[in-house]
């Protein structure tokens, strides 16, 4: 019986998206779970693995990362049980996510508990389970502006007047646990919370804010480097107020992460965005619901009824709310629009990576790294996903070629 702490897999035949090239016709083998090397020379290739998968010129990219995904295939993070983590885990995993960020709304906190209280549980005790693993949890909320709610639910937000606000806020015990919360520096005691955030390890970002200039800097300096789906729940760049907008494109030490869906951002500001961040500064997130891979209809989703018509939508107040994307959908819109596929990866695994301090452990090709990786076809179809070395297929394409 094969030990699957030593257990190689050689990946061969592929184009392997590196981070600074693409090697063509190279293999890449896998051993414990991590990359052990990649042969840019199939003449390199060991002689002997336990086994031997041929991808036929497929594009290997990192695997996916979504720092912001609220549910899909009718599982919403905020009434999750276990199995129906495990189910959203299988889904993403199908589609070239190997590592996500469950994302709850404001809501009262014995939801909360129990919200986080099955993340935990998922990861502490299935942690080889059948698709993408969680790392963590990611508040949107509930520390924002009531004017800049979006679809999120003005009655459970929140101001910071003391310590026992964070405290209130349930944490993950499992080891390595990543907490990531949207907030608004604008609040009361916003830039305290910050600070006190900060020195507790999580990873702060701005959102659902009208901050000024002058706080937005004073945010910068007290921990918060990063800005939730850009441009979106957010007050609008004006030429005599730049706002968050305006505050965000000139500091390169602040990144972004965008919803690539052609629905919150028009294409031509995708491209803007590019331009003035460059990719080094921009992570795809999906920001899926529930009905997510559900198609088109009407979904009770966060107590009330969400449309979705045309891959768009809308909650009864007419507010977007939420996408029906994944992460594939995004990386497929950036390379539609001729963003080369070495930067492509930087947005969709090595960026998400280094906003929540994991970029030592995985987000790119590299040796020693976590085996995670997906295979996609010259359509962008997902033909093989990969998590920790463990590798999913898909039924219709046979890959396995032998020891």
């Amino acid at each position: 019986m094969i030990n699957e702490t030593t257990k190689t897999t050689l990946l061969a035949n592929a184009r392997i998206i590196l981070p600074d090239r693409i090697a063509d016709n190279a293999s890449l083998l896998i051993e414990g779970g991590r990359i052990a090397r990649v042969f840019i020379s199939a003449a390199d290739e060991p002689a002997k693995v336990d086994s031997r998968i041929g991808l036929d010129g497929l594009t290997l990219f990192p695997g996916f990362i979504d720092l912001h995904i609220h549910g899909a295939v009718g599982v919403d993070m905020m009434d999750a049980s276990v199995d129906d983590l495990r189910r959203v885990a299988e889904f993403l995993a199908r589609d070239g996510v190997t590592a996500w960020l469950p994302t709850l709304v404001p809501a009262p906190s014995e939801q909360y508990r129990r919200a986080v209280d099955a993340i935990g549980k998922f990861m502490k005790n299935e942690p080889s389970a059948n698709g993408a693993r969680i790392l963590g949890v990611h508040y949107e909320g509930p520390f924002v502006n009531n004017e800049q709610c979006g679809a999120l639910h003005r009655e459970h937000f929140r101001t910071f007047k003391n310590l026992a606000d964070i405290d209130a806020l349930p944490t993950i015990k499992a080891d390595g646990a990543v907490h990531m919360i949207t907030l608004a520096p604008e609040i009361e005691g916003g830039i305290e919370l910050i600070g006190e955030l900060k020195k507790r390890g999580w990873i702060v970002s701005i959102g659902h804010t009208r901050a000024t200039v002058d706080v937005l800097d004073r945010a910068l300096r007290a921990g918060a480097r990063h800005m939730t789906h850009f441009m979106n729940a957010m007050t609008p760049l004006h030429h005599r107020a730049p706002g968050p907008v305006g505050w965000a494109l000139i500091h390169d030490d602040v990144t972004c992460d965008l919803i690539a869906d052609g629905v919150h951002l028009d294409l031509l500001i995708l491209k803007l965005i590019l331009r003035t961040k460059r990719s080094k500064r921009i992570s795809l997130i999906s920001d899926a619901i529930a009905a997510t891979g559900l198609g088109d209809g009407e979904y009770r989703i966060w107590g009330e009824q969400i449309a979705v018509k045309d891959g768009r939508t809308q909650n009864p107040r007419g507010s977007i709310a939420g996408s029906v994307i994944t992460m594939l959908d995004a990386v497929r819109m950036m390379l539609s629009l001729g963003v080369p596929e070495i930067e492509v990866a930087r947005m969709a695994s090595m960026n998400p990576a280094r906003v929540l301090r994991i970029e030592k452990d995985c987000g790119s090709i590299e040796v020693e790294k976590r085996a995670d990786l997906v295979a996609l076809d010259h359509a962008g179809n997902v033909r093989l996903t990969v998590v920790a070395g463990r590798p999913f297929f898909d039924d219709h394409f046979p890959m396995i070629s032998g020891k």
